[in-house]
């Protein structure tokens, strides 16, 4: 019976985490809902996401501070950023400002439905990248788990994914999207577990403002939400998709592998489907519940086992 007490607190420390994944992939898919009721360009909507998400992340940075230092000295190190913890900050405000320039060039350069698509392949990225950048081994259950993840996306975008040479340019921008999000994923693990969730966001956060305010100076001519109901999508763009869902990400990532964490952000599409049918009256067909089935199971096959009970305890 010595192991059931282990078992018992593993499963219950991967629960949390579990949870706050699905919560930050869901807040994450509502992000279209906010940018459409901003009524404001692509990047200009995308520099108000995260430059209103620091003041919020500035203070769970802080908040966040004693315990991560009373962490690194009990592991030994200092709680002040290195060099290498400095520079996956940058790395990861980087590629997140690529991925949201690339999304929404995507966005007005194909049909949202291939780029929605399209973007979803970051997994398949952080899972072949998973061995080789953070050493982390990929079991099969995880493969079999993102085979059904891109079938079930498939089928919740298939209906309306459409080929056409007009619209090639902005298929190639939908996957550009998706490299960018996984390095985006692949560079904020390793410096979220070692100087915390908050901390690391708070920083990378600002990187991605600063990209973003000079893309919507340069390309866009309004830069101030037009009415108080666009100003409140703006505040609901930062404070559910940004601090909510890059977050609470942040916070599975210090507890689950990047490989199946990774899985979950299939679900941003099943949330953007649903939002879309409640909020915008988009019809949702049975082929695209269906989709959303699969990925669920394909979630639920690649989930993190528990370690097996040693016999005779």
């Amino acid at each position: 019976m010595a192991s059931a007490v282990p078992t018992a607190r593993a499963a219950k420390s991967t629960l949390l985490p579990m949870l706050g994944l699905f919560a930050g992939a869901i807040a994450m898919g509502i992000s279209p809902v906010f940018v459409r009721l901003a009524e404001l360009g692509p990047f200009t909507s995308a520099f108000w996401r995260v430059a209103l998400a620091i003041p919020p992340l500035w203070i769970w940075a802080r908040m966040e501070g004693p315990a991560m230092a009373r962490t690194a000295a009990a592991q030994g190190r200092s709680p002040r950023m290195d060099r290498t913890g400095w520079l996956a900050v940058v790395v990861a405000g980087l590629f997140f400002a690529g991925d949201l320039t690339f999304w929404h060039l995507a966005i007005l350069h194909t049909t949202v439905a291939n780029a929605t698509f399209l973007a979803t392949l970051s997994p398949v990225w952080v899972v072949l990248a998973s061995g080789l950048v953070l050493r982390e081994a990929v079991s099969m259950p995880t493969w079999a788990g993102l085979l059904l993840c891109l079938v079930g996306a498939g089928a919740l975008v298939g209906e309306t994914v459409s080929v056409s040479p007009e619209q090639l340019g902005g298929d190639l921008y939908g996957i550009v999207t998706s490299v960018f999000f996984a390095g985006y994923f692949l560079a904020i693990r390793p410096a979220r577990l070692l100087f915390g969730a908050g901390r690391t966001l708070f920083l990378s956060t600002i990187v991605t403002a600063l990209v973003m305010l000079v893309e919507a100076l340069a390309w866009e001519h309004q830069f101030l939400p037009v009415s108080l109901g666009a100003a409140a999508a703006l505040v609901a763009l930062a404070l559910f998709s940004q601090v909510a869902g890059q977050g609470l990400l942040s916070y599975a990532l210090g507890h689950l592998p990047a490989a199946f964490s990774s899985l979950v952000l299939f679900v941003e599409g099943v949330a953007a489907a649903a939002l879309g049918w409640a909020v915008l009256g988009e019809l949702v067909s049975p082929v695209q519940a269906v989709g959303a089935v699969i990925i669920f199971a394909g979630i639920i096959v690649a989930r993190p086992r528990r370690p097996a009970a040693t016999p005779g305890s």
